[in-house]
């Protein structure tokens, strides 16, 4: 379930992305804009936090100067997922993690990538519904509709 889930994040933001760049408005939105960084910076923070590797909150923290940009963090960050998700096994997503951010807590791989998928669907809605204030018909990202065909995530 959890690789499904990720497999779905990973189609649900390029399909965000992608009606976002095709309509200027949007492209352009602040408020998109700020949300979407916001997306892939909690994403990147949890992905390298369960893979080990540094975090630099300094430079992860400044949005991107273009939406290419942070569409390119969002491509770079799914290849990364599913290169990892795809040989993961179940004493690596049993394993604990702490982190200085939230004193007093741990979890487990399993539950940081749970986390990153929920978090991410909450901030898509908000997503849709900015680009339909902007009058944009946001794209289906329905989980149980991504089933049927599985999709690939498209970042073109």
């Amino acid at each position: 379930m959890l690789r499904d889930l990720m497999y779905h994040k990973g189609f649900a933001n390029a399909s965000l992305l992608k009606a976002v760049r095709q309509h200027e408005t949007a492209a352009q939105d602040p408020e998109l804009w700020k949300l979407l960084h916001h997306i892939i910076l909690a994403n990147r923070f949890w992905l390298r936090l369960s893979l080990g590797l540094p975090f630099v909150v300094e430079e992860e923290s400044r949005t991107p100067e273009s939406l290419e940009a942070i569409a390119a963090q969002y491509r770079e960050t799914h290849e990364q997922e599913m290169e990892w998700i795809a040989q993961v096994q179940e004493p690596e997503l049993a394993r604990v993690l702490e982190t200085p951010f939230i004193p007093d807590f741990s979890c487990s791989v399993a539950q940081a990538m749970m986390q990153v998928c929920l978090h991410s669907q909450g901030h898509r809605a908000q997503c849709a519904t900015r680009l339909r204030q902007l009058g944009v018909a946001p794209p289906n990202m329905d989980f149980i509709l991504w089933l049927k065909d599985r999709p690939t995530a498209d970042w073109e």
